[in-house]
């Protein structure tokens, strides 16, 4: 990979960062609070063609891959207006279609996907698997017509604004009798179906859900790809599903550190400008230095993924999710305490995306499972579980 950006993709940035601009982080956080959402945001994003930048020309995406669409939702956040679904709808499950589904499932689902007009979802979180994915318990059985499958997840974002939802269950091998897992399109409205909101002490306008599947009926078409590789496939979307989780933690940074910036240069005391001083300016400058480490790290992800090397972009995604939620976490407290008491107040906005940046740290894998992963992976030292 080169260290220079192509011409094409710095264009995607200009482009993409002005329409962020154009909606800011004053809209999204109204949005966030008044129970909105982003609709018209994603709409406009996804009729230029930046939703989709992934996905196959063919079915009206732009040809591109996990690099490009990391751009886009990364100069979102950095404008202030992070767009969560990006990290599910087109990367997770536009991946997975785009990679294993069949022709018609291609044919039926991605042209919506890539221009927002279908919104996806995507539920593997059980509430007694928790990270153990091995454990899951949503159950697919075959029936003369196609599945029928009874579970629940928990922890399932933007349920109320999507068609469908890629649901990972487990299917009986009729060998063995064990349980593998499987991946469904399961339509929200279908019977059976039904989620709750989940009251979440954040101010984003990305609500969650706890699903329930209760004896839903799916044709022999809602399975996506081969039973026996359903594990492949499942990684095929959530390495992505990392990558994009890093755009999403370095945009929000990348806004909270422009934020400090720009006030400690402007802020005086004793007639000079507080961001002269040490004490604030060191701080910003170690966040701007792991910021670009992280960016770095998941750039790497993203051409790993994109040359079609699973596994090495499986570490380098993990690294990066890791590096990416660290310095979110470290950038917005670092914007708190710049700005002082202005730092709690609305008008500033900066307050509001300490929350935020903190989830990066829990989801969607746990820091404490991503360290898991890079000790025996990377290591080679035992498994501790």
């Amino acid at each position: 990979m080169s260290f220079v950006e192509s011409e094409e993709r710095s264009e995607l940035r200009k482009v993409v960062s002005e329409l962020g601009k154009k909606y800011g982080y004053e809209w999204f956080n109204r949005q966030a609070r008044s129970g909105g959402h982003t609709t018209e945001l994603w709409l406009e994003a996804g009729k230029l063609g930046f939703l989709g930048v992934n996905l196959p020309e063919q079915y009206g995406g732009g040809g591109g891959g996990m690099a490009d669409l990391s751009i886009v939702l990364e100069e979102l956040g950095a404008a202030g207006c992070p767009l969560l679904m990006m990290v599910v709808s087109p990367s997770i499950c536009g991946t997975v279609i785009s990679r294993f589904g069949t022709d018609e499932q291609k044919q039926h689902w991605l042209p919506g996907l890539a221009d927002g007009t279908t919104v996806m979802a995507f539920a593997i979180t059980e509430p007694d698997a928790g990270s153990n994915s091995h454990q899951i318990t949503t159950t697919a059985r075959r029936t003369d017509d196609g599945w029928s499958l009874t579970g629940r997840k928990v922890f399932i974002s933007g349920l109320d604004v999507a068609k469908a939802v890629l649901v990972v269950g487990r299917t009986e091998d009729a060998r063995t009798g064990n349980l593998k897992p499987a991946l469904f399109i399961v339509p929200t409205d279908a019977p059976g179906v039904e989620f709750k909101q989940i009251e979440m002490d954040l101010i984003s306008p990305d609500k969650q859900f706890a699903l329930f599947l209760d004896d839903v009926q799916l044709p022999r078409e809602a399975l996506v790809g081969a039973e026996d590789a359903a594990l492949m496939q499942l990684f095929a979307g959530l390495n992505p599903e990392r990558i994009m989780a890093s755009a999403f933690a370095i945009g929000i940074a990348r806004h909270a550190l422009g934020k400090a910036t720009a006030y400690v240069k402007e802020r005086q005391v004793w007639k000079t400008p507080i961001g002269a001083h040490q004490g604030l300016a060191h701080p910003l400058a170690q966040i701007k230095i792991e910021l670009e480490l992280a960016r770095l790290m998941m750039q790497k992800a993203a051409a790993l993924y994109d040359a079609g090397d699973d596994m090495g972009a499986g570490e380098a995604a993990n690294m990066a999710k890791f590096a990416a939620a660290e310095v979110a976490v470290r950038a917005t407290d670092q914007a708190v305490q710049s700005l002082g008491g202005n730092g709690m107040t609305m008008e500033y906005g900066v307050a509001s995306l300490v929350a935020a940046a903190r989830a990066t740290r829990i989801a969607p894998v746990s820091r404490e499972m991503i360290l898991n992963f890079v000790a025996q992976h990377s290591l080679g030292l035992p498994k501790s579980y």
